[in-house]
């Protein structure tokens, strides 16, 4: 049975960070992908996708290797901080209707969410999404009976055939990743 609230429009964002904390280590990319429902399915809408110049020293070599994106690259071609987090608050401002609510969407949300949120903190920018996440691990969770360990994108993979991970090449990408975690998020949503 669909899950349908048509007042809420979710954004599935996905973050690569140069560590496990924010404040001691950066946010280097952040994507993100509106998906509403359309009074018959959800669907993906608008979306965004941002790498952001580094504020803080902290670079662990192996999240560098996971994402590829170098401290050196970021200092070049990164946007600033404050810049992207007030394009992302435009963004779903743009995309929320009168009477609506965005609702942040990770896989795994507790560390896309924290890094998002102490980030509009550390800029005094409004957080669009509030304090509100919902994790489409937790929600695999309540819609298959599994155990937590089991919930993860090979097995969504497994119980959800109609999904498809992104190409090896764009693993890790932050944009591909939320677009994938959209697709999940579709899944479970309209199971």
């Amino acid at each position: 049975m669909p899950i349908v609230d048509p007042k809420t429009v979710y954004f599935c964002v996905d973050l690569e960070a140069s560590g496990p904390v924010p404040g001691l280590f950066n946010m280097v990319s952040v994507g993100g992908v509106e998906v509403r429902f359309d009074g018959t399915r959800h669907v993906q809408g608008e979306r965004f996708y941002y790498e952001i110049a580094p504020d803080f020293p902290g670079f662990d070599p192996h999240a560098q290797s996971i994402h590829g994106l170098t401290e050196a690259h970021l200092v070049a071609n990164g946007r600033p901080a404050r810049e992207v987090l007030a394009a992302i608050r435009d963004f779903v401002a743009a995309r929320v209707g009168p009477g609506e609510r965005p609702l942040f969407v990770g896989h795994n949300a507790p560390f896309d969410w924290m890094f998002v949120a102490w980030y509009f903190a550390w800029a005094e920018l409004p957080n669009p999404f509030g304090y509100n996440a919902l994790d489409t691990k937790a929600l695999m969770m309540g819609r298959t009976a599994l155990p937590w360990k089991q919930c993860n994108k090979e097995r969504l993979l497994e119980v959800y055939p109609q999904l498809t991970a992104p190409a090896p090449d764009r693993v890790h990408n932050a944009l591909a990743d939320a677009e994938f975690q959209a697709d999940i998020l579709i899944a479970l949503l309209d199971a």
